[in-house]
């Protein structure tokens, strides 16, 4: 059960990434493993860099295994299979609707955000102060004029650019309010990304992993210490980002993203809208239900640091590695004299 549903929330992260405008982030607050998300991707990013790093200098890889077990994978996983097979689907399948009815289907996402907005609020919790309200106002604001940025023409990227672009778009996978796809959208590697995945360009989709991976590893890290230790401050912000981030969805738009008055199939929009802010009132009273029943664990998310034991042991054993290295250049030394 548990890892059935982990692959469709997944799943609707994955889709939420090839909708410009809608957040993946925004989704994976909605059905509650962003926690799990950001601390696994923290703990594999550092894995990774201590493994690189280690590796190099000889030290070994047991610091860089610390971190791999800190991960939950049993959660991880299945998020991260289902979201691979839903971009695959739905750059097939939902790019083409979102392409052939832009206005119904920003219309559904719109009331999919515009209700998604009570996960956050209530993860603050207690009444806001004014300082809060404010700083929500801002980063509302921020998102309003980034989303209000022209799209670009379509390009034809180098790789380094292809690199880069990835950095910077992977980050609106794990801050919610903030959309990796409109941001490509705006430098105009949107289409050409969409048509590397459909046409499985492994060249330009490898090195967009690349770049996803390194921008990943410098960005999570900044907002797992946030998370940890200025978290209501930071929910407040993502709320804020995802209320500016609705000037994305306004379904009436023109072809360079202007906002337009609404048309006569207003009724139709309304209604369509919402459909999506029902899709997610449904899946937090499902989330609430099973819960209840105890057919779901309340704790998804992964070790928010690796723990002290797996540091006491990875340091030992890297410690004991470089002692049994300097004997042996000792040994050789002593060899080479005699």
């Amino acid at each position: 059960m548990r890892t059935a549903l982990d692959a469709v929330r997944g799943a609707l992260i994955g889709l939420a990434e090839i909708v410009p405008g809608v957040s993946g982030g925004t989704i994976a607050l909605i059905v509650g493993v962003y926690d799990a998300l950001i601390d696994g991707a923290g703990h594999l990013a550092r894995g990774v860099a201590r493994l690189v790093a280690d590796g190099l200098r000889g030290r070994g890889i047991a610091p860089a295994v610390g971190h791999f077990r800190s991960v939950r994978w049993a959660v991880v996983l299945p998020i991260g299979i289902g979201m691979l097979a839903a971009i695959v689907a739905g750059a097939a399948v939902l790019a083409p609707l979102v392409e052939g009815y832009p206005t119904a289907t920003r219309a559904v996402f719109a009331g999919l955000i515009a209700a998604s907005l009570i996960v956050p609020a209530r993860m603050v919790g207690g009444r806001w102060s004014t300082r809060e309200y404010a700083l929500g106002l801002i980063a509302a604001v921020a998102t309003f004029l980034l989303t209000g940025l022209p799209q670009a023409p379509d390009q034809d990227p180098a790789l380094w650019v292809v690199a880069i672009a990835a950095a910077i778009a992977v980050c609106a996978l794990v801050l919610p309010g903030v959309s990796g796809s409109y941001l490509l959208l705006t430098v105009g590697m949107y289409a050409p990304t969409l048509a590397a995945v459909n046409d499985r360009d492994f060249a330009y989709l490898g090195v967009f992993v690349l770049g996803a991976i390194l921008g990943l590893g410098v960005f999570v890290s900044g907002l797992q210490w946030l998370l940890a230790h200025r978290r209501r401050v930071t929910l407040v912000i993502m709320t804020g980002l995802m209320v500016g981030s609705l000037r994305a969805l306004w379904p009436w738009q023109d072809d360079t993203g202007g906002v337009l008055a609404p048309g006569d199939d207003l009724p139709l929009a309304l209604v369509l809208a919402i459909a999506g802010a029902a899709f997610v009132l449904g899946l937090i009273a499902l989330e609430a239900f099973l819960l209840r029943r105890r057919l779901l664990s309340a704790d998804i998310g992964a070790d928010p640091a690796l723990s002290v034991v797996d540091e006491s042991r990875a340091l030992d054993e890297t410690q004991a590695q470089d002692a049994a290295a300097g004997v042996e250049r000792d040994a050789d030394a002593d060899g080479r004299q005699h």
